[in-house]
């Protein structure tokens, strides 16, 4: 398996003092439907979590929650004993009920136990970062994180987390955990459309913290869809391609978590982002979502 490759879109970034790559790999989608039970296709799923480390990318993001536990397997099993450039990152706050949902698990015994069945799973001794997940299905909801990320704190001072982050937070939840302890990366919803944390984003940027979107494509209304399917015409390439590549132009503290159970679309991601934009794409880009930017300020 190689190491860093410099030829990855995006470069590089630190997540504390932990390097990793802009450009990363999102383990969501190796699980069965809805994030549930195992995938459709095993082998697939493992020789897409390798494919991701020999292309370079050491940043792989994760939860104990996908399957549950079925993901973290595969990446183990993919990939471990892991190699030393390569950073996972995991989430912990939510549990999986038997229908499928995504019950809040935020309580002191619950977050000690998610964070001891990661390193299980993953067969670890230590974390590289844990997010706290707040909110739930609908968005980040307001109120005080503060017992939660403590316990986070606590466990990180035991040693068994070496950095800590939040997801799908508010900014006022994100300086909260700051006024607690040091973070090294925000995990929120965020693309062309959805504009809302653009001056969290640039406050991250400017206190070297890492900002990583999720939903790159989603919740497009039809006429945004139509703008960025044109941009993506012209430039002759797909609009996942055109989404990646200016998240990676917006700001340098943006790092990329696409996820696939597909070799051939992880390569097709990976050429993708490296599309170059003029100054007139994205100004045209920047117009997707101005209406909801200028609604929020």
């Amino acid at each position: 398996m190689s190491t860093l490759s410099p030829s990855l879109p995006g470069g590089t970034w630190t997540l504390g003092d932990l390097t990793v790559s802009r450009f990363g790999y999102g383990a969501m989608q190796l699980a069965g439907p809805w994030v549930m039970g195992p995938p459709a296709d095993r082998d697939g799923a493992l020789a897409v979590l390798r494919e991701a480390v020999d292309s370079g990318i050491t940043h792989i993001d994760t939860s104990d929650a996908y399957g549950p536990r079925l993901t973290n397997q595969l990446i183990r099993e993919a990939l471990h004993p892991y190699p030393e450039s390569l950073h996972i990152v995991t989430k912990v706050g939510a549990e999986r009920d038997e229908r499928g949902g995504w019950p809040t698990a935020r309580r002191p015994d619950q977050l000690r136990r998610q964070v001891e069945e990661n390193l299980e799973s993953l067969g670890l001794e230590t974390l590289d970062v844990v997010n706290l997940r707040l909110g739930d299905a609908s968005g980040p909801q307001a109120g005080s994180i503060a017992e939660a990320f403590e316990t986070l704190v606590e466990l990180r001072s035991q040693g068994v987390i070496r950095h800590l982050g939040v997801s799908n937070a508010t900014a006022e939840q994100v300086a909260e955990a700051q006024g607690i302890a040091p973070i090294v990366c925000v995990q929120n919803m965020y693309n062309l459309a959805h504009r809302h944390d653009d001056e969290l984003i640039d406050r991250l940027a400017a206190e070297h913290i890492a900002y990583v979107p999720f939903f790159p494509l989603g919740g497009f209304s039809p006429l945004q869809s139509a703008t960025l399917s044109g941009v993506a015409a012209r430039l002759d390439a797909t609009p996942m391609s055109v989404a990646l590549a200016w998240l990676l132009h917006r700001s340098p503290n943006i790092l990329l978590i696409p996820g696939t159970s597909s070799v051939a679309h992880l390569r097709e991601n990976i050429a993708g982002a490296r599309l170059s934009l003029s100054e007139a794409d994205l100004a045209e880009l920047d117009g997707i979502g101005s209406e909801v930017t200028s609604g929020r300020r």
